[in-house]
């Protein structure tokens, strides 16, 4: 049975939906954690432990796209004085993306023992919390208030910091002026709910004060006084073994991995791609759960990435295919662009498409193996030079760890 749009239900069952999901600690909101799962009781699930470094750091609790471990490993690799953890919650059925600890779904909102034990934990051992997405770290922990959790940290003398992903801060109806396919104006998205939420967290952040950050450069329109620390991938493990792209005769081969459909883009672009690929323009690969582990092997044996469409940005999927040597279509506010080059020194390599360019764009690059060369030989450094991790990390070092360790920031010890 396909799932229920919330879109689709009476505005009334909504607003139970969203008020219940404003006061989790309600006595509707207690009954719609418990069917989340009951913790077992004869296990004891691990608390977050650190190396002994003067800097110990946790990021969590999301780890989007393993975000949250890439930053932790690339401020170890910055520094021999930094003891970084990343820590998130596991969704059955979600991608296996690699974290130093996981949280199961009903340990993390139900167990007060392992929420107890995980804040004093971290109260104790850690000197910085990069707290992600404006998700409470600590399950339901203190009411399951985000600002309580946050506050009780500085006193217990931790510096905490927030990253913003996407969602959880992206207003949709100021999104909805800067591009003409944004996701916002698609029926099956709840604008009003992310609208509230996108403006409460921008709340929540203005009254704490402490640094933001944002993992893609379009969410600085949204948090203006935040630093864009960018998504890092794993270079290595993208990379083609040959190091080049082999260029075949026939069809481009054009890969398209719809993770979020509405998101992408890919009911605008699929007529066009549908179109080129029964002429033998392209060779059209539709990626559609694959598990983590086996991507690189599907953009390696791609030519052309088509990417998203609708955020007017870009993001690890595109770094991951970049890595891999492919070329990279995809929407890309000119805004955003122009920060990029402005923070990096270097053009963002991604080919500028909308659904109605799409078709032009690669017939051309279809038309020109040269330049398909050039272009995934500018990506390829791109990611080598913005998204290895190195730049994340200085980022991170600089604008926060550095400014605390000599006593620039509240919280330090």
């Amino acid at each position: 049975m396909a799932p229920i749009e919330r879109t689709s239900l009476p505005r009334w069952i909504n607003g139970i939906i969203e008020w219940v999901a404003d006061h989790p600690m309600s006595i509707p909101g207690r009954f719609a954690a418990l069917r989340l799962g009951r913790p077992p009781r004869d296990v004891t699930v691990a608390v977050t432990e650190f190396d002994d470094r003067p800097t110990r750091v946790l990021i969590a609790p999301v780890n989007y796209s393993a975000q949250a471990t890439e930053w932790a490993r690339a401020l170890e690799q910055r520094s021999d004085a930094v003891s970084a953890r990343s820590m998130a919650v596991h969704v059955p059925g979600g991608f296996d993306f690699a974290v130093d600890t996981e949280i199961p779904v009903p340990t993390y909102h139900n167990d007060p023992r392992w929420q107890e034990r995980q804040f004093a934990a971290v109260a104790r051992d850690a000197t910085h919390v990069l707290v992600e997405a404006q998700e409470p770290p600590f399950g339901r922990l203190m009411g399951r208030d985000v600002e309580r959790q946050v506050t009780a940290l500085l006193e217990n003398g931790v510096d905490v910091a927030f990253m913003c992903h996407g969602t959880d801060i992206r207003l949709p109806s100021r999104h909805l002026t800067r591009t003409e396919w944004s996701m916002f104006s698609d029926p099956s998205v709840s604008i009003d709910r992310q609208e509230k939420l996108a403006a409460r967290n921008r709340a929540l952040l203005d009254r704490l004060g402490r640094p933001v950050f944002v993992s893609t450069p379009d969410l600085l329109v949204d948090v203006p006084s935040a630093l864009w620390c960018p998504v890092v991938v794993d270079v290595a493990r993208w990379q083609r073994p040959t190091g080049r792209v082999e260029l075949r005769g026939g069809p481009v081969r054009v890969a398209h991995a719809p993770s979020s459909s509405v998101v992408k883009g890919t009911a605008q672009i699929m007529p066009t791609l549908t179109r080129l690929h029964e002429e033998g323009v392209i060779e059209l690969t539709l990626v559609r759960n694959t598990p983590t582990a086996m991507m690189p092997a599907v953009f390696q044996e791609a030519e052309v990435v088509v990417d998203q469409f609708r955020i007017g940005s870009y993001g690890v999927a595109a770094c991951e295919a970049m890595a891999a040597g492919c070329v990279v279509l995809g929407h890309v506010i000119e805004d955003v662009r122009q920060h990029v080059e402005q923070v990096t020194g270097l053009p963002l390599p991604i080919v500028e498409a909308t659904p109605a360019s799409l078709d032009e764009r690669l017939r051309a690059l279809a038309a020109d193996a040269e330049q398909r060369a050039a272009i995934a030989e500018r990506g390829a450094e791109f990611v080598r030079s913005v998204h290895d991790g190195r730049f994340s990390s200085a980022v991170l070092d600089e604008q926060w760890l550095h400014l605390a360790r000599t006593g620039s920031t509240d919280g330090t010890r």
